[in-house]
């Protein structure tokens, strides 16, 4: 890789391949793409699956884009959950592109996991690896990849395993995710019973029949319309505190 004449070599001179809108490959200079919109790019590399192989790749349905999103690992997967139901996200694209810098001896490269667009606009650079599974050249890339996006105006996380109370009842709220959990006049009885805190199933036989009312308020928990009680220390249950969320629904 030749460095461009007045590039600063105080930090990496990185440069990035992605696949562009009509999937042409692309290769430019970092600094030149801070303005391009990663979130709606495809993957980089497939996401495949060999008998053998100790990392499981799929697909997730993200209803913050309502396209699906991929991850090659369960940790992948859970943190992609975890995004699909922060309110603070509008876009996700998982391996947005390759990061290609040069370590002194020869050319390196690395995929980072998720590029997410946040609702501000700003843009975060996502890798997920458990802390114990960090070896060396992980660490190196990270750290490659922190400094590139310092220089794009990015933010940079590494995140590892998800706390185990919160991302289990954030992964039971995500089976209700998609828009056809909302019923109009379910929603409006809801918001009506759960104005003063309510028990969680208690509030859902007040707004009529739980079989129609519950998988309504658990759209609504997920959209954190409505919010629970403790969702970070205990699971989710017929006694849970459920109340309307700041704002109230629309």
């Amino acid at each position: 890789m030749t460095v461009p004449v007045g590039v600063d070599l105080a930090e990496p001179y990185v440069e990035l391949s992605y696949v562009d809108a009509v999937r042409e490959c692309r290769r430019r200079p970092l600094l030149d793409c801070v303005t391009a919109r990663f979130e709606d790019v495809p993957a980089v590399r497939p996401f495949r699956w060999s008998r053998g192989e100790r990392h499981f790749p799929g697909w997730y349905w993200a209803a913050t884009t309502g396209r699906h999103v991929g991850f090659e690992s369960w940790l992948e997967r859970d943190r992609l959950v975890l995004m699909d139901f922060d309110p603070g996200v509008m876009g996700i694209a998982s391996q947005p592109f390759w990061l290609h810098w040069h370590d002194g001896e020869r050319e390196r490269r690395h995929a980072p996991d998720y590029f997410v667009r946040r609702t501000d606009g700003s843009a975060v650079v996502v890798d997920v690896r458990a802390d114990e599974r960090i070896e060396p050249r992980d660490a190196e890339a990270f750290e490659v990849t922190r400094l590139a996006c310092r220089q794009a105006g990015w933010g940079f996380e590494r995140v590892g395993v998800p706390d185990e109370v919160l991302l289990a009842n954030v992964r039971w709220l995500s089976r209700y995710r998609h828009p056809r959990c909302r019923r109009g006049p379910v929603v409006d009885r809801l918001r009506e019973v759960f104005a003063a805190p309510v028990p969680l199933m208690s509030g859902a036989d007040a707004a009529g029949d739980r079989l129609g009312t519950l998988p309504v308020l658990f759209h609504l928990l997920w959209l954190q319309k409505l919010a629970a009680d403790g969702m970070a220390v205990e699971l989710l249950g017929p006694s849970t505190v459920v109340r309307l969320a700041d704002g109230g629904l629309r």
